[in-house]
């Protein structure tokens, strides 16, 4: 059976642009917009209600041009707005400032979740960026997934992996809402994020290598 047979359709491929256009919506905008109210004389509270509504725009903007949200964009949004809701009615600036560490910290447990059901969400994520496209030789992945125990194996780890550094994202960027200056923490959680994915990265990098994902894309075996 021939990859092109195997295979339906594959999703269609994220732009570098848009994926771009989303980290500063989400996460460069909001971080701006904290520090430029403040400078601008607004309570701590204040700027960040108002920051928080940047992510919520981004995700209405998203819905108006595609008439749907994915996944993780409406996961944030409702937990955005529920955080929003909650700090409106307790005035409480420290539960404004955790919420980030709310929002990572229940996605790494929706990580985890997910190791053990049909498709994990690191193969879910991983698959529009590499199938086909990185050390490949065409195969389908659920062709892989099918018949390869150690191609399932792989995502399931990597899975896990991303949910327990989630998880510990999310408990030190609480710990910081807790225990840091009020307007030290915006700024520092901004800079944990890539420290956090590029480490994801090194680590799943030297994981997919050893655990042998590269050459069973390009060889396809049965395992």
């Amino acid at each position: 059976m021939t990859p092109s047979a195997a295979a339906p359709a594959r999703p269609a491929r994220p732009s570098g642009r848009r994926t771009v256009l989303v980290l500063l919506a989400d996460v460069a905008l909001p971080i701006g917009a904290f520090y430029g109210l403040r400078a601008a004389g607004l309570s701590t509270y204040a700027a960040l209600i108002v920051s928080t509504l940047v992510p919520l725009l981004s995700a209405l903007l998203q819905y108006r041009r595609e008439r749907r949200l994915d996944g993780m964009a409406a996961y944030v949004a409702a937990v955005m707005l529920l955080a929003l809701a909650a700090s409106l009615v307790s005035g409480s600036t420290r539960f404004m400032l955790a919420k980030d560490g709310w929002v990572t910290g229940v996605a790494g447990l929706w990580f985890l979740w997910t190791v053990r059901t049909s498709r994990p969400l690191a193969f879910v994520g991983a698959r529009p960026l590499l199938e086909g496209r990185f050390r490949s030789d065409g195969t389908s992945w659920d062709v892989l997934w099918q018949d390869s125990a150690r191609f399932r194996r792989i995502w399931r780890v990597s899975t896990a992996i991303w949910g327990v550094a989630m998880i510990l994202d999310g408990a030190v960027r609480v710990l910081m809402a807790y225990t840091l200056p009020v307007d030290v923490v915006p700024g520092l959680g901004g800079l944990l994020w890539p420290v956090t994915l590029v480490l994801l990265q090194v680590v799943n990098g030297v994981y997919y290598e050893v655990a042998g994902l590269w050459r069973i894309t390009r060889s396809s075996p049965s395992a």
